[in-house]
């Protein structure tokens, strides 16, 4: 007897059909799994013989052919679980086999039964829809995800009798309700706990308004981190696509716990010891690394000159194209990663000097050995460079509360919804991403501004990407003031970011 049932793996973070033929034979007792799967595949026939025995049915005693078509892509994970045990199932009739048609199954079972979550439900449901399946079965704890996709019956039982119900009594258990799963941004930091850096926060201001990269460079206890930190709640609220995306490679990533949706833009800060395959992605099965679990937020690296070469090379074609190509020799998989790269540095390698006082602060020869350890191509992608000087006694302890994150936010949401009138119809959704056509039709500066351009490039040697850059900046401050034109002042503050092209 040969039982077809429909299940999903993924692919990056997009997934595929797969289809599971569970073929129960005459002959000698035994077990082959083919179509490239795993060890966590291989295994799944002792997960499924322990489950099914103490659900109280029995294992057949027969010679069990297991293929997972398509063959040539390898098969990972517990996910398979439940469809080849609903294949057994058919088998011994306790569920109808035209029972299993029009839907996708997922999950992993346990021993006794309970069905585990897995990675992937959300893509899997994503695929469930442009396929038109009537539904999807996944387990309940990634049932709040699977959810998040619109006009696809969404079912989340807890252990395999529940199951076996829905596919023998038809009707008998409801979808996952459609309630509202997406929860309201709650950030736990503001920026009017920050003391002092008024021209830092109008750095990061004009950098969220624009999606821009930003270097902060001062000394320990600045303020640095705590300002990358707070970052994100002066970002707009992401749309509902935006939350699909970001909660897909979650998703996909497995780290989704029991959040049904990613609502608050990531904010993602590895640590300087990451290796390129952590940053960037990989593994025999490609799987999306920090730059991909940062797309729609923040990518914050602290101490950038303490990263390895080789890592931060890794990054100049993820924030440039805004995604990143992962290739093995039998697989090629790209990831979304369109990220705001934030990074921080002290002045100089000696943490104790830079503080602003004559004795202590760095020589010239000690920032630029300093400075060396980033290429310059890679700071020619960084939009804003902004000093961070250590904060004045009299700020610190002043009580003069700063600027509230929310009014920032508001102005910063205003100068998007521009930039999202200005790009309509477009692939682009901030000034960061424009290319050489919308910078010449939209960048058009006058004869005063042009020739302030041309003392920056000429005196601080700016490459064509510097300028171009610089040209992104001025427009998103324009923006900000409410401006259509982009007049001397916005390129004379743009200019002003560009503090490390001194040292190059």
């Amino acid at each position: 007897m040969l039982v077809k049932i429909h299940s999903a793996a993924l692919l990056g973070i997009e997934a595929y059909v797969v289809e599971i033929e569970v073929d129960v034979s005459l002959g000698l007792p035994g077990h082959v799994t083919v179509g490239l799967p795993d060890a966590a595949v291989r295994e799944s026939k002792e997960r499924i013989r322990a489950a099914l025995k103490n659900c109280g049915f029995e294992f057949p005693s027969r010679k069990l052919t297991i293929n997972l078509a398509p063959a040539d892509r390898r098969k990972e994970g517990s996910s398979f679980d439940l469809p080849i045990c609903l294949g057994l199932l058919a088998y011994l009739n306790v569920i109808p086999e035209e029972s299993l048609r029009g839907y996708l199954f997922l999950g992993e079972l346990a021993m006794d039964g309970r069905l585990k979550p897995v990675r992937g439900a959300l893509p899997a449901a994503l695929l469930a829809q442009r396929r038109g399946y009537q539904g999807i079965v996944v387990p309940r704890d990634n049932g709040k995800e699977a959810a998040l996709v619109r006009g696809l019956d969404v079912y989340g039982p807890e252990n395999l009798i529940q199951v076996i119900r829905l596919l023998s009594e038809p009707g008998s258990i409801s979808p996952w309700p459609k309630e509202e799963i997406i929860s309201a941004a709650n950030y736990d930091g503001d920026f009017k706990d920050v003391k002092g850096q008024m021209h830092v926060k109008r750095a990061l201001e004009v950098a969220a308004a624009g999606f821009h990269n930003i270097l902060m460079i001062g000394p320990p206890g600045a303020g640095k981190t705590m300002l990358a930190k707070r970052l994100p709640t002066i970002l707009p609220p992401m749309s509902f696509d935006e939350i699909i995306e970001v909660t897909q490679v979650y998703s996909a990533a497995g780290l989704l716990s029991d959040r049904g949706a990613v609502s608050v833009r990531p904010f993602r800060s590895p640590h300087h010891t990451i290796s390129d395959a952590g940053l960037i992605g990989g593994g025999i099965v490609p799987r999306p690394g920090e730059v991909s679990l940062a797309h729609n937020g923040v990518l914050f690296l602290d101490e950038l000159p303490e990263f390895r070469r080789r890592v931060l090379e890794d990054l100049r074609q993820p924030v440039e194209d805004g995604k990143v190509t992962v290739s093995r020799c039998s697989i090629s998989v790209s990831f979304p990663c369109a990220f705001m790269l934030v990074a921080a540095m002290n002045p100089c390698e000696d943490v104790f000097r830079g503080l602003g006082r004559a004795e202590t602060d760095c020589s010239e020869a000690q920032r630029s050995r300093y400075y060396s350890k980033i290429s310059g191509p890679l700071l020619d992608r960084i939009d804003i460079q902004v000093d961070v000087p250590a904060v004045k006694f009299r700020e610190i302890v002043s009580r003069e509360a700063g600027e509230s994150s929310s009014d920032i936010r508001e102005r910063v949401s205003r100068a998007r919804e521009k930039q999202m009138e200005r790009f309509k119809g477009k692939k682009i959704y901030a000034n960061a991403q424009m290319g050489p056509r919308e910078i010449k039709a939209y960048c058009t500066v006058g004869p005063e501004a042009q020739k302030l351009l041309e003392t920056a490039v000429t005196r601080l040697g700016l490459s064509a990407r510097a300028y171009d850059r610089i040209l992104k900046v001025a427009r998103t401050i324009a923006d900000l003031a409410g401006e259509e034109a982009i007049s001397t002042v916005h390129v004379s503050e743009a200019i002003q970011y560009r503090m490390m092209d001194r040292y190059y």
